[in-house]
Order: C-alpha cells, then sequence, then structure tokens
C-alpha cells in the first residue's frame, strides 16, 4: 500500500483536473492506496492566497501583454540560472510553510507529487533546507515547459511529449528523469466510443457535421460573435453545439441567439458528458490549456483553438498547431470562415484527426501513477 500526495493549486481548472485523473489512475491500480489530493494554499495561509490569487488574476486576465513579458522574459535556459530565480521566488515562501510542513508530516507520504510550479516551488524548497525527505515528482501540465517548472530536488518529471523531455533536458534536467507520458486525463478517455454512438446517446444528429464551442475561459463576447457569424455564414446542414460551463456571463451573451437557415445551435451550460462530446464532435473550437488540449487529442479530434492566454497557452496552440492537429487563431471574425472550410474539406479534417491521434496519450494517467509506484517500490 502506498501512501501519495498530489499538490496543485487553484489556478487555472487544468492543475486539478490533471491531479483527480492521476489519483484516480493511483486507486485503480490498487484500491488500498492512500491517494489525497490537496490545494496548497489551503496550507500556507490566507494573506498569501489571496496575494498570489490577485497577482495572478490581474496579469493573465486584466493585464495579458504585462503577463507575457514577465511570463517570456522568466524563462531562461540555463539550469542553475533557472534553479537560482526560482529560489529568489522560493524563499518568499518560508514564513508560509510551517502549515504545509505540518500537514505533510502528519499524513507522511512515501512520495509528493507537483502539478502546478507553486507547490512545486514549496516543496522544493522544504527539501533543499533539508526539513523534508520525500521523493518529489514534478507532472506538466502543460506541452511546453517554463523555466519555473524546474526546481532542485525533483526525483522525475513527466511531460506531455518528447520535445517537451528535450526542452527540460536542453536546460540541464538528466534524462533519466525524464519521462515522456502525456499530461494526466480522465480514465474515461481510455472507454472505445464511436462518434455514432455518441451522437445517438445524446440527441446529436448522425447526417451531418457537429461543432462543438467549449467558451467557458474565452470573453464572451468574442464567443457571441464567432458563434452569430457561423450561424449566418453556414451554407450546408450542420449542428453548433455550445458548452457555457459555470461562465453565466456566456450564458446570458448567448441566450438572445437562434439557429440559422443551415446550421442548428444548441447551447448547454454545465454538462456532464464533455468527453462523449468530444468524440461526436467533427471540429472542437477552444482556449489552449493544457488539460482540454490534452482530453480532444486523446480522442483523435482536431481542434480550432481561439484566444490563448498569453504565455503558456500560447505555447500550447503553437504545439497543436505545429503537430497539424489544430489551427491556432487571434481573431474571433477568422474562426466562422476557418470551421465551414473545414467541414467543406473532410480529406483536410482527417488528416488533422490523423494527427492528432499520433499527438495524443489517453493512458498518460496510468502510465504516470505505475511509473511512479514502480519508482518508490
Amino acid at each position: 500500500m502506498a501512501r501519495i500526495l498530489i499538490l496543485y493549486s487553484p489556478f487555472g481548472s487544468g492543475h486539478l483536473s490533471a491531479s483527480k485523473a492521476l489519483a484516480a489512475a493511483l486507486r485503480a491500480e490498487d484500491t488500498k492506496h492512500v491517494v489525497v489530493v490537496e490545494d496548497i494554499f489551503e496550507h500556507v495561509g490566507s494573506t498569501l492566497r489571496s496575494t498570489v490569487s490577485s497577482v495572478y488574476e490581474r496579469l493573465s486576465e486584466k493585464a495579458p501583454l504585462l503577463y507575457e513579458a514577465y511570463y517570456e522574459s522568466t524563462d531562461v535556459d540555463e539550469f542553475s540560472l533557472a534553479t537560482t530565480s526560482n529560489l529568489l521566488t522560493d524563499a518568499l515562501y518560508t514564513p508560509f510553510l510551517h502549515g504545509l510542513l505540518k500537514f505533510i508530516e502528519r499524513m507522511d507520504p512515501d512520495a509528493i507529487v507537483c502539478t502546478q510550479q507553486f507547490p512545486l516551488a514549496a516543496v522544493s524548497f522544504l527539501k533543499q533546507q533539508g526539513r523534508l525527505r520525500k521523493p518529489l515528482f514534478v507532472v506538466v501540465t502543460d506541452f511546453m515547459v517554463h523555466a519555473s517548472w524546474i526546481a532542485p530536488e525533483v526525483d522525475a518529471y513527466f511531460v506531455a511529449h518528447p520535445q517537451t523531455g528535450y526542452v527540460l533536458e536542453r536546460r540541464g534536467v538528466p534524462a533519466a528523469r525524464i519521462h515522456a507520458t502525456g499530461i494526466p486525463v480522465k480514465l474515461e478517455v481510455t472507454t472505445p466510443k464511436t462518434p455514432r454512438e455518441m451522437r445517438v446517446a445524446h440527441g446529436l444528429p448522425l447526417d451531418r457535421p457537429v461543432v462543438s464551442v467549449f467558451g467557458g475561459g474565452i470573453e464572451p463576447k468574442r464567443v457571441r460573435l464567432l458563434v452569430k457569424r457561423m450561424l449566418e455564414e453556414a451554407e450546408t446542414p450542420s449542428l453548433l453545439v455550445t458548452v457555457a460551463g459555470r461562465n453565466q456571463d456566456l450564458a446570458a451573451a448567448l441566450r438572445p441567439l437562434k439557429s440559422g437557415k443551415q446550421m442548428e445551435l444548441r447551447k448547454e451550460g454545465m454538462i456532464d458528458y464533455v468527453d462523449d462530446l468530444v468524440v461526436a464532435s467533427d471540429v472542437v473550437i477552444s482556449k489552449a490549456g493544457g488539460l482540454i488540449v490534452s482530453e480532444v487529442l486523446a480522442r483523435n479530434t482536431p481542434m480550432l483553438i481561439i484566444d490563448p492566454i498569453p504565455g503558456q497557452e500560447e505555447w500550447n496552440a503553437d504545439f497543436v498547431a505545429g503537430s497539424g492537429a489544430g489551427i491556432q487563431l487571434r481573431m474571433p471574425e477568422m474562426v466562422p470562415p476557418a470551421t465551414l472550410g473545414l467541414l467543406d474539406a473532410p480529406e483536410r479534417l482527417a488528416q488533422m484527426g490523423r494527427q492528432a491521434e499520433q499527438m495524443g496519450r489517453p493512458h498518460a494517467s496510468r502510465d504516470i501513477a505505475r511509473t511512479i509506484l514502480d519508482l518508490i517500490a
């Protein structure tokens, strides 16, 4: 029986999704394994949590160009420079780490897994100080790796793709510590499903293309613009499904829209069949979070990426576009002609699907879980 602690931070839903997927895979290996998934900011005090949350939100959402400048300026190539820079950040944690250390000591895990840079910085710093002696594993939840993912005292890195691993190795991380497994996605993704079965299950048409827009993280006015234009410009029968998730502003922005002459509109809020819808879709339109990209690629579905957040999402989008599995567009006005053009070019869609199949890693969660268990055995 193994005791595994998985630490994430609440900035972006992908880190929690990856943590839960990995936890499920570990438990699937043996139900006796004790796996705990924890938000690190529950253990470092409300002051640090509110400060970091405020800075992240203001930079990434309200000052994206400033965030991009910071993100790129801190992405240094040299391992020594990266760890020195990160150590300066880590030092800021020192007054806040007592509660986290006490929590870890109470749980006494056999290993700690970090799915985001904040917990990585904290645990690495505690290990460097000699206050913690536990194996530390890092799951990188983006396709390209920023220098902030590099830290001393890491026993193994799990990355999205061999190219991601190459970047880590080039920056001084020993190749033996790098495992190109993919980003952990929910185990459901390994269940065989066909587009026809999923369309029948959810009342989707069998005789026309289906396009899905996962717009919860995109500015509502931009989503409304691209949806409206697509409904107006479609010249062949098709269905457009919008998924607003918890974004009530987006749901309100889409509420006045009705089906077009050729393209039917189906509006959804929170749904519990995201994977089914991805399988059923000919094209998925989304942002470029590491998890949603991994889930779509794992189902061999072509992507059209819009509005990536400067920094990590732009790099994810470049990865998808560069692989041929998707298209990246910054202007919402270009989404309708690009999407409708793809629907009129089935051979190109098929090629994109084949590229997605080459890039997807549906078994990543299981592969990471088994490797961790082998390393601590």
